[in-house]
């Protein structure tokens, strides 16, 4: 009875031990079908994330692209159109200038044509009659017209005697000891100086003393 026993429980553990094996293959068979698996879903959605990212990726080069393109061809029109305006201000510019320099002289040889029918006029007089002071008279209104006319175009006259010389707007033709009251100054105008607004036209040439 004893012998059966032992013989029993050897072979309830040779059992055991076969249905633990079995159970192991079993494992690790299935654990090798789950790693296939995955690893399976994970190429196929590797696959499918490239696919998908790659269209986006060439849309958005191609948007770059374009944006790229359309901000060169505006800022292409805009030099194009900035050139032109330039090159017309540039024109009118000089025309203006042109213009200027004719119409200035313009007016002021209408200005001085008054005073060229007032000599003529003097000088028609001066054949026919002999009034002396009557010519004179007549010679200082054009003097005073001329003068007048020349200051309504910005020309006036120097007015430098008996005033510390400057060269800045005479020209010392001689000099003449006058005194120490007159060192310095100017004692003689030989030929009257003008200014244009602010700025000589003219050198006056004087006499200084010393």
């Amino acid at each position: 009875m004893k012998k059966k026993n032992v013989y029993n429980e050897e072979v309830a553990d040779k059992e055991q031990v076969a249905s633990d094996e079995a159970g192991k293959s079993r494992s690790e068979a299935a654990g090798d079908n789950l790693s296939d698996d995955t690893a399976a879903a994970a190429d196929t959605m590797a696959d499918s994330a490239q696919s998908s990212s790659g269209e986006p990726a060439a849309e958005a080069k191609a948007d770059v692209k374009q944006a790229v393109e359309e901000a060169v061809a505006e800022w292409k029109d805009k030099y194009l159109r900035l050139q032109a305006e330039f090159d017309n201000y540039r024109k009118r510019t000089l025309r203006e200038k042109m213009d200027l320099v004719q119409t200035g002289g313009r007016d002021v040889l209408l200005a001085m044509l008054p005073v060229r029918d007032d000599v003529q006029r003097a000088v028609t007089a001066m054949e026919k009659s002999d009034d002396v002071e009557a010519l004179r008279q007549g010679v200082l209104l054009i003097a005073q017209k001329f003068t007048e006319a020349l200051r309504q175009k910005g020309v006036t006259e120097m007015d430098l005697k008996d005033k510390d010389f400057d060269a800045d707007e005479a020209e010392a033709v001689a000099r003449f000891a006058a005194g120490e009251e007159l060192k310095g100054k100017v004692i003689d105008v030989v030929q009257t100086g003008y200014m244009l607004g602010d700025k000589v036209l003219r050198f006056a040439k004087v006499v200084v003393g010393e």
